[in-house]
């Protein structure tokens, strides 16, 4: 039998997953700035695989405009230059030796509009996410009950807790979301 607190604790661990998910995937995002996590999800045909781009490359950001991608394998270059290209950001990479600079251009308005648009439904997807994980501690807490190992005024508390921990998620998923829609319309 699960008492409440290794039922709460396994439900944090998992919202906190969710939560993760969703930073990374807002690092993901452009705004204004230049920031290494940009180019995280961009994939480089690399020795007849798809590899991420820090396992071929140093990625720096030497100003606020500009992303530095600093290839280790002269032969990499043009692979780098075309996944970077192709990756859908907008980005237009120029090689310049071994370093592969990538300026980013000033945001749009249309493209701002864009980013919030997927930046809320990445927000979407956490909290279903967090609802999913709260579903499965109310099973459960009901599991429990149905097995009486617990009483319905146990029942009772324990699923009010696991809301109040789902809202408390849901709230944070919510602040992220309204942070990283004022980062991308800071102009």
């Amino acid at each position: 039998m699960a008492d409440l607190a290794d039922i709460k604790s396994d439900l944090t661990r998992r919202m906190d997953g969710a939560l993760d998910a969703l930073k990374r995937e807002f690092g993901g995002l452009r705004t204004g700035r230049a920031s290494p996590a940009l180019l995280e999800p961009v994939k480089v045909d690399a020795y007849g695989t798809m590899m991420p781009i820090n396992q071929v490359a140093t990625i720096a950001v030497p100003e606020a405009r500009m992303i530095t991608v600093q290839v280790w394998d002269r032969s990499m270059i043009n692979s780098v230059v075309a996944a970077i290209r192709d990756c859908g950001l907008g980005l237009n990479p120029q090689p310049d030796g071994q370093i592969v600079r990538v300026p980013l251009p000033v945001l749009t308005e249309e493209r701002r509009v864009e980013l919030v648009k997927a930046a809320g439904k990445y927000a979407e997807s956490a909290r279903i996410a967090v609802r999913g994980v709260r579903r499965d501690g109310m099973e459960q807490i009901k599991a429990q009950l149905k097995k009486s190992e617990i009483s319905e005024d146990d029942e009772r508390d324990w699923a009010e807790q696991v809301q109040k921990l789902t809202d408390g998620y849901i709230k944070r998923v919510d602040d992220s979301l309204a942070e990283k829609e004022k980062d991308i319309r800071q102009v």
